[in-house]
């Protein structure tokens, strides 16, 4: 829930504190008015990696005699690759950037809004809406059938394995012949319109398939979501930030076993760096609201050569803080400013003249 500040006092003196200064921080009003953080903007990868199992069946070893099928393996296997990567942004308190307002009662009415963790969105304005991070969520995984449940009398009758790999090819081979001769119209009985022939096709390539499977073995794939985040301070290159193991698939950054994929973030420099806010002196301090003037900053991962993703976006810890001057938030009129919550930079700043 958003914490809403109804305040009939207007801002006189915007005073920077370092995190020290402030015994038992909450966000919100104190004795001198009000305390908040503007914000930094995080990066989330979000992996998207695909699990392959296959098992081989319980006559693979007879594959290449019945059915002609060469390279069948007869050992259980497990892979793993990646089928995306997604980079975005998000925002999050900058405890270096603690502001507090201090107000005067002589001034105008001031509705300022804080996000839960602090941030600064909006003074007299509806605030941003924060774009949400949906987790992939993988369908259900059907049912699967057990191809014994299609096997004659005749098969599961036999006394050995080698003669149940033969009486199921044998099984495999007249689905085989009776879907040709549906295909072909010969069929002794054929169905009296296209859907019952759809039907009827339709079970018989099922029974092909689960039987087939007892020779070939059956694969399954599963895929899954793994989310990594971030909060640079600076630049960064070439760093480790997930591995991935063909058998395990994603293990730690510092788990050998797995191939290394590095991130790489660089300061476009798209704003002219600012005077430190920090560096002022006391006297020097203006009133009014401090507000960031982001830099947009370039992400991408890759492996190896291979670049797999990349995103630019603001980034509110890089570029510089200004400050709204405090003229703007008086009686003559009513001052409407809305930060954006992932960079704190200014979304909207309209003057309405009083009636």
């Amino acid at each position: 829930m958003k914490k809403i500040l109804i305040l009939s006092l207007i801002m006189a003196a915007t005073v920077r504190m370092a995190i020290a200064q402030i015994s038992d921080y909450r966000p919100g009003v104190t004795t001198d008015g009000a305390v908040y953080f503007l914000p930094k903007t995080a990066i989330r990868v979000a992996v998207k990696v695909e699990k392959t199992q296959y098992t081989p069946g319980d006559f693979c070893k007879y594959a290449r005699r019945y059915l002609r099928l060469d390279n069948v393996n007869e050992s259980p296997a497990t892979s793993h690759r990646i089928l995306s990567c997604d980079i975005s942004s998000y925002g999050e308190a900058d405890k270096d950037k603690v502001f507090a307002v201090k107000f005067n009662p002589k001034s105008a009415t001031a509705n300022i809004r804080l996000a839960d963790d602090g941030r600064l969105t909006a003074v007299n304005a509806e605030p941003l809406a924060e774009r949400q991070f949906t987790p992939y969520k993988p369908s259900p995984r059907q049912p699967q059938a057990n191809p014994r449940d299609y096997m004659s009398e005749e098969i599961l009758a036999a006394g050995s394995t080698p003669k149940m790999a033969e009486l199921t090819a044998r099984e495999i081979y007249d689905i085989r012949d009776s879907k040709n001769a549906l295909n072909r119209g010969e069929a002794d009985f054929m169905p009296k319109d296209g859907e019952q022939l759809r039907i009827m096709l339709d079970n018989l390539n099922t029974q092909d398939r689960l039987l087939s499977s007892l020779f070939c073995g059956t694969t399954v794939k599963d895929t899954a979501e793994v989310v990594f985040t971030l909060c640079p301070e600076k630049e960064v290159e070439h760093q480790v930030l997930f591995r991935l193991s063909k058998q395990l698939g994603v293990v730690d950054a510092d788990d050998l076993a797995g191939t290394p994929y590095y991130i790489n973030i660089r300061d476009l420099k798209t704003v002219p760096a600012g005077e430190p806010v920090e560096g002022k002196k006391k006297k020097e301090k203006e009133d009014g609201i401090y507000v960031n003037v982001p830099s947009k900053i370039a992400v991408s991962v890759s492996q190896g050569n291979e670049e797999i993703a990349n995103a630019e976006f603001p980034a509110g810890q890089f570029g510089h803080v200004e400050l709204l001057s405090g003229d703007l938030f008086n009686k003559r009129f009513t001052t409407h400013l809305r930060l954006n919550p992932v960079t704190g930079a200014v979304d909207k700043l309209e003057a309405e003249q009083p009636k």
